[in-house]
């Protein structure tokens, strides 16, 4: 049985990953609104460090839904860039859980 504080670990982690990418999705889809009524938007940055901090699903699930910034260079290739960042360390973690 799983100790107490690792449970309650996992859904911290749970819960924050679950919110940054809903803000993530959330700030694409503002600015997908903003563009087509021509009003101000959200940077590039504050879009790119949402995804740096763990909300990556929520941009690509936005780049998808919203058909947002799908062409835009070199805003594509540096989300590209944290997608994979991520991936790797999230596969070294658990290589690393399951190892030992």
């Amino acid at each position: 049985m799983p100790e107490a504080s690792s449970v309650s670990l996992a859904m911290w982690a749970s819960a924050y990953v679950i919110t940054v990418n809903l803000a993530c999705f959330v700030a694409f889809a503002w600015d997908k609104r903003s563009a087509r009524r021509g009003r101000r938007r959200v940077r590039e940055r504050t879009l790119l460090i949402l995804a740096g901090l763990g909300g990556s699903i929520g941009a690509l699930v936005a780049r998808s839904r919203f058909r947002h910034k799908t062409h835009k260079q070199p805003f594509q290739s540096r989300l590209f860039c944290i997608v994979g960042l991520q991936s790797a360390a999230l596969a070294a973690i658990t290589f690393l859980l399951l190892r030992g």
